[in-house]
């Protein structure tokens, strides 16, 4: 059944789908948002065969190396208005990012941790399938650890076998030294655990209601007395994390389905760090955001690292895993196979690794 298969899988059948029309006219809208390099150059490579059959393409994407790679002429809309096109050859990524944003934004990436603390998470002997490697890394205060690999690498399964979504075979998690035992989302919320899923519609947000609802939702306690909700609390609350995460809406009531990708997203970042995380997992953090919203949230994520909390990013994007991460996880085959420092990553080296062309190798 598709709704057995992960994100980047139903990705794949919804493509498969839409080539199989024979159509005149084919339109992708974020076709590659859960996919990694290797499913993105299968994918160019049908598109541009399409092309020349004379198959008219209308390529969405907030990629802008897709866009540069793969387009003729570009087009770019902001909020809801059209600004301009021109021809791909006649333009680089800094003259989109202007266009879609009105202003120059700067680097999109922060500056790295020039210093790391101490360890405050570690896992240790973990296995997720009968049939993978036992599995160990750490992470200390300040840093950002970036984890990447190919679809079905078992990124996703990790994160959520950490925040007790899923099952493990066997395993310790340590935060800041003590073991912890984690039987379910709510003892992880309870160590102080979160994790940003990788689909926000379907497994993170409670769309047809406020954001003050969103906000609130794994920290009840902060808005509640003697067991119900007290509005002013609950605006309170709402208020605060809006503003601090720019959040562009109408209000605290405004429905979550009515905002933007990226406000979206913002809005479920606020729902975890209502609960003032120790640490935070977040997968795929910008997939399908705009560049400004992107660069948001990177400054953010390495704003909290900064301020202690730990930070797991997972990312099918490997410039964003390079650019955002001090060191790099590689995951092959359900475990972790290589461990990179920021000054040795490469997209070439990552790679090598997530194809499972080098050989494994434990980690302490």
């Amino acid at each position: 059944l598709a709704g057995e298969l992960s994100v980047a899988n139903q990705q794949l059948v919804e493509i498969a789908k839409a080539l199989s029309l024979n159509c005149k006219v084919l339109i992708l809208d974020e076709p590659t948002s859960a996919l990694t390099e290797r499913e993105v150059h299968i994918l160019f490579a049908l598109l541009r065969k399409l092309a020349e059959r004379g198959v008219g393409i209308l390529y969405i994407s907030h990629k802008l190396n897709e866009v540069l790679e793969l387009t003729h002429r570009v087009t770019v809309l902001r909020d809801g208005q059209y600004i301009g096109t021109v021809k791909t050859s006649e333009i680089t990524g800094d003259d989109i990012v202007r266009m879609m944003v009105g202003r120059d934004i700067g680097d999109i990436y922060p500056p790295k941790a020039t210093a790391v603390g101490d360890i405050i998470f570690e896992i240790a002997d973990l296995r997720l399938k009968a049939s993978a490697p036992l599995t160990s890394f750490s992470l200390r205060a300040g840093e950002i650890l970036g984890v990447s690999g190919l679809i079905g690498s078992g990124r996703t399964e990790l994160a959520r076998a950490i925040f007790g979504a899923d099952t493990r075979l066997q395993g310790e998690i340590r935060l800041n030294g003590s073991p912890l035992v984690i039987r379910s989302p709510l003892d992880a919320i309870r160590y102080g655990i979160a994790y940003l899923p990788e689909d926000r519609k379907a497994a993170g947000l409670f769309l047809d209601m406020a954001i003050s609802l969103n906000v609130e939702a794994a920290s009840l306690r902060q808005v509640t007395q003697r067991g119900f909700i007290v509005p002013a609390r609950e605006r309170k609350l709402a208020r605060e994390y809006i503003n601090q995460l720019n959040v562009v809406a109408q209000g605290v009531d405004q429905e979550v389905r009515r905002l933007s990708g990226g406000n979206q997203q913002k809005v479920l970042l606020a729902k975890w760090l209502a609960i003032r995380p120790k640490l935070l997992i977040v997968d795929e953090p910008t997939r399908g955001i705009d560049v400004n919203a992107k660069r948001e949230i990177h400054y953010l994520l390495r704003q909290l690292a900064g301020e202690g909390v730990g930070i797991i990013m997972i990312s099918s994007e490997l410039p964003e895993v390079i650019g955002m991460s001090d060191r790099v996880l590689v995951m092959h085959g359900g475990a972790v196979v290589a461990e990179i420092a920021s000054a040795d990553a490469t997209e070439e080296r990552i790679m090598h690794h997530a194809s499972g062309q080098a050989n494994t190798y434990s980690l302490r």
